[in-house]
């Protein structure tokens, strides 16, 4: 299936021929067509009732889309659709069948494109408002992969285990995972490993799809926990993020397993640079040195990641726009995380703690995954220094508790 592809995405080629240029644009054509049909007839459907009759129940929701999605908002967004077909009633489905936890605040929508932050942009804004932190739509983001302005960076490796920096990137011109079409999909695959497979040096390395992996690279990813799975979260399957599982679907790593990329699973790409230790620096170096090479080969091959001046990188969910960065360590802090005040601190330093297995995981034996809190209005830069200033300071923290000191004087100053 790969090879047949490559043979077809030809024409997604800069240099290709002037026959696979009219094949590719056939495709696209085809694409659209396709989904645009599918939502005109939604359209039709829709004529039949009034906008009030299909206002969906959010009585028992806990999530932005339930503080901003009125009645009337409903009205006037409902018969709206992106250029792809992509409507409103697709965007938000993820939030009506998913009603959230009473203590944890979901999103409730996603994009299925990148003109859906502008179409429905009057329930966009304002969830991109309370998500970021009161980012507005007024305001603008700032890009800055400059990693020599990085100061510090070397944490003490007796409390920070490993260090890694995580984004998304998406493909102009296709659509993004709830609603991409097999084609666009597989077109997304295609543009991604090319420029890959021209990455030299230390960033060289070997692509995986999920489909057709034998059962010792499949033994082999999982042992290296570089394996990603079919999504099984309601918030994911219901997106539609799931659709085809795995077709066009996979892993690039390089020869050093630390500089690692996934294709089409929550994103079009999510871009890893990681390590085991404390040596945040390097590893921010290794993934800014990364994102430009990949984008350098894209751009040669005529294509570009989604990017807005207003919002930044544009990606799947509207929490993950602007860097779409988690800059994160697993370090141990038992005694500070027995401190009452340890959330409260987190939040002064605009950081966010997990369990190491993930979202929603305990920590085990004191040791979290702490990583950066905000995404958009802030440059990679800023966050990463956040990052490493804010962990610096935790670790003070836990060395003055384990000599039976106080640690008063040691907190934020802005901390409430």
């Amino acid at each position: 299936m790969a090879a047949m592809f490559r043979a077809l995405a030809k024409p997604f080629n800069a240099a290709a021929t002037a026959l696979g240029v009219a094949v590719g644009g056939a495709l696209s054509y085809n694409n659209n067509q396709a989904q645009n049909s599918c939502a005109d007839a939604m359209l039709q459907a829709y004529r039949k009732f009034m906008p009030m009759m299909d206002f969906p129940d959010l009585s028992n929701h806990n999530n932005c889309l339930k503080k901003v999605l009125t009645p009337q908002l409903y009205a006037k967004l409902r018969d709206l659709k992106t250029p792809s077909g992509y409507t409103l009633d697709m965007a938000i489905q993820t939030g009506v069948d998913n009603p959230g936890h009473p203590f944890i605040s979901t999103v409730g929508v996603v994009a299925g494109d990148e003109e859906s932050y502008e179409v429905f942009k009057d329930l966009m804004d304002p969830i991109i408002m309370d998500r970021h932190n009161g980012f507005g739509p007024n305001d603008c983001h700032k890009t800055d992969l400059d990693c020599s302005k990085i100061k510090g960076g070397n944490f003490d490796e007796k409390y920070v285990l490993s260090s890694r920096v995580r984004t998304g990137r998406s493909i102009k011109g296709h659509a993004l995972p709830p609603h991409c079409t097999r084609a666009e999909r597989r077109s997304v695959e295609h543009i991604v490993t090319s420029a890959l497979n021209s990455l030299q040096g230390d960033l060289s390395g070997t692509y995986y799809p999920l489909s057709g992996m034998s059962d010792e690279e499949q033994t082999k990813l999982i042992d290296d926990h570089f394996l990603f799975d079919k999504p099984v979260s309601p918030l994911l399957t219901c997106a539609g993020m799931a659709r085809d599982w795995p077709d066009a679907r996979g892993i690039w790593h390089n020869k050093n397993k630390n500089f690692l990329i996934w294709i089409n699973e929550e994103d079009h790409t999510r871009v890893i640079s990681m390590e085991k230790g404390g040596d945040m620096k390097t590893v921010f170096e290794r993934f800014c040195r990364g994102l430009k090479e990949v984008e350098k080969h894209i751009e040669e091959n005529g294509h570009g990641f989604m990017w807005s001046k207003r919002l930044g990188y544009i990606l799947t969910c509207p929490s993950n726009l602007g860097t779409g960065l988690r800059a994160g360590v697993h370090v141990k802090l038992p005694k500070l995380a027995k401190d009452k005040r340890f959330d409260n601190i987190l939040e002064s330093y605009r950081l966010q703690k997990r369990g190491t297995g993930g979202v929603d995981t305990a920590a085990v034996g004191g040791t979290f995954d702490i990583s950066n809190l905000d995404r958009l209005g802030h440059s990679e830069v800023q966050l990463v220094q956040q990052v490493i200033d804010g962990v610096n300071n935790l670790i003070d923290m836990e060395k003055a508790l384990e000599k039976g000191k106080k640690i008063d004087s040691l907190m934020p100053k802005n901390m409430k």
